[in-house]
């Protein structure tokens, strides 16, 4: 298995993330991308690096977005192993979590699998669980009325794996046959929304998408992104907005997409306001 890290600012978590990583159970490859870091995740890196073999890095001289970096890990560790793990560097698994997934995953043909990722107060976070977005819903909410449904899908505990439309970008397993075929990430999204745009080309594919409901992984959510949330918000509602282009505009009228548009931009700034005010 081969395992692909993308960092940003990232020195609070990377350290432990890198430890645990390099500890677990049927790892051949540990691929880390960093996106221009000004802090110390460079220098945590290289540590890393001069301690474990399986541990090379890549640091780019600015920063192309979260997929250009995961495939450029992908294409590095080619060869290392018929697995592919993409996890954050604020994801801390345990020494079998990896080897748990992939135990699920081996006889289940093409599948993209997540994990039950959790915060450090031991809360379930909804994101592991996600349906597609319903613009439908969204624009209806922006003219008054009824408020689209969450993206969250309720957690069902009596299946072990759990289908769903989309699973987070903290943590996916997948084969690399299967990465290679739906031509990886796609490029065009800078930060949020590629990890829904891989689940629904993987579906569409024929694959499996489900949560590893009972394989808990700490996810320390929200490390890189605190310290530039105009930056962040400002790139969640543009892959918003691709998404809707790539998969829903062509089969809407010009109206409708003219309305989703609007709907999205004009929830920017109240959704900058209140990531500001969690930083603060």
């Amino acid at each position: 298995m081969a395992v692909v890290v993308v960092t940003y600012r990232s020195a609070e978590t990377i350290d432990d993330c890198l430890q645990r990583l390099r500890a677990a159970e049927g790892v051949a490859a540990i691929r880390v991308v960093d996106n221009q870091s000004d802090d110390d995740t460079l220098e945590i890196v290289q540590r890393h690096a001069m301690a474990d073999a399986r541990v090379r890095f890549i640091a780019n001289p600015d920063n192309p977005g979260f997929a250009v970096a995961c495939n450029q890990g992908a294409r590095d560790a080619n060869g290392d192993a018929g697995w592919l793990a993409f996890v954050n560097p604020d994801c801390l698994v345990e020494r079998d979590t990896l080897s748990q997934l992939r135990a699920l995953a081996r006889d289940r043909g093409d599948i993209l699998l997540g994990a039950d990722l959790i915060d450090e107060q031991g809360h379930r976070d909804g994101a592991a669980r996600r349906r597609d977005p319903d613009f439908s819903a969204m624009l209806a909410g922006a003219l008054g009325g009824k408020p689209a449904a969450k993206l969250e899908l309720p957690i069902d505990d009596a299946q072990a794996l759990q289908p769903v439309e989309a699973i987070s970008g903290a943590l996916m397993l997948m084969p690399r046959a299967l990465f290679k075929r739906i031509d990886g990430f796609d490029e065009g999204y800078r930060l949020h929304a590629e990890d829904l745009d891989l689940c629904r080309r993987a579906r569409e594919a024929g694959a499996m998408i489900a949560v590893a409901n009972h394989i808990r992984v700490l996810h320390v959510r929200g490390v890189s992104s605190r310290s530039r949330p105009l930056f962040v918000e400002w790139h969640k509602h543009r892959g918003l907005w691709r998404y809707f282009r790539k998969f829903e505009a062509p089969r809407r009228s010009v109206w409708v997409s003219l309305g989703v548009f609007a709907a999205i931009w004009l929830r920017f700034p109240l959704a900058y306001l209140r990531a500001r005010l969690r930083t603060l």
